[in-house]
């Protein structure tokens, strides 16, 4: 996963953890989470041919 470690990872998560705190560790992964599944949605979108774009917003709008 991008070329991380074991190691690398914990470091970053200490870090994380001395940052944000434990008590905002939640909200922090929740965003970051939300983040991630707009991003994809938005790029499978991309990927759509203009009849699956346009089938796909009338069914968001129902």
């Amino acid at each position: 996963m991008f070329g991380l470690g074991t190691q690398e990872m914990i470091i970053i998560l200490v870090l994380v953890l001395i940052v944000f705190g434990a008590g905002k560790l939640p909200q922090v992964g929740s965003a970051l989470g939300k983040g991630l599944r707009n991003f994809k949605e938005g790029v499978k979108e991309g990927d759509e041919t203009p009849e699956e774009a346009k089938r796909l917003d009338d069914k968001k709008d129902a």
